[in-house]
């Protein structure tokens, strides 16, 4: 296994592609996409303008994303994994690039909303430093959202 990692934007066709694989994921662990409809309409590439791609050789396996928030506030979007790839460091280096990305743009947080279910992610975010805060913008009031922040 050969990992390299590369920058591009929301409108690379690996990176929706993956995105395209995200939603699936999320489908299949909620039972369908009628039961996390209220969340798509906030998971759109349109404003996603910084993302990180992993690859094993030249074949895509991993994504992360930002887009801004507000001028301190970055929102971190659209992280995956492939899951053959799971467990192999791919996300931190992946979280790791983002946050230098976000940090050279001079943004000084980086927020995120996840959920409980997302397991895999909930431990990521939780051992590279995100805090759990209020829920913010679009998700006061989804209890089933987890909202996250970490300094950059």
């Amino acid at each position: 296994m050969s990992i390299s990692f590369k920058y591009t934007n929301g409108q690379d066709r690996d990176f929706i592609m993956l995105c395209h694989r995200l939603d699936d994921f999320l489908n299949e662990l909620v039972g369908g996409e009628e039961n996390r409809a209220e969340y798509v309409q906030y998971n759109t590439l349109d404003d996603i303008h910084d993302v990180v791609m992993a690859y094993d050789n030249d074949s895509p396996v991993g994504c992360a994303s930002f887009k801004k928030y507000d001028n301190e506030n970055a929102e971190v979007k659209r992280v995956f994994i492939r899951a053959e790839y799971r467990g192999r460091g791919i996300s931190k280096e992946l979280m790791n690039l983002l946050e230098a990305a976000a940090k050279k743009q001079g943004y000084k947080y980086f927020v995120l909303e996840s959920g409980e279910p997302l397991e895999a992610a909930m431990a990521l975010y939780r051992s590279i430093g995100y805090e759990v805060i209020p829920n913010y913008g679009p998700y006061v009031g989804m209890p089933e959202s987890v909202c996250m922040r970490k300094g950059l």
